[in-house]
């Protein structure tokens, strides 16, 4: 019974010892992900402010062509 008991708290060490590996894995990958949703978030908010400048920013005119279908028949 001694051994048994023995095993099931080496076992138990492990599995804790591994689980803090884990844990700090999960939050090393969980910093990760927010930085590169920072940089996704920040690049996306200059491309849509970018967008919104060429839009309001830059006036362009449109020449309108006349149309050869509505020309006069000789």
């Amino acid at each position: 019974m001694e051994q048994l008991n023995s095993e099931l708290y080496l076992r138990n060490l492990y599995i804790m010892q591994e689980n803090e590996r884990l844990r700090k894995q999960a939050k090393l990958l969980d910093q990760e992900n927010q930085k590169l949703l920072y940089e996704l978030k920040k690049k996306f908010s200059k491309t849509n402010s970018t967008n919104k400048q060429d839009l309001n920013g830059s006036a362009s005119t449109i020449t309108s062509s006349p149309n050869p279908k509505s020309s006069t028949k000789p």
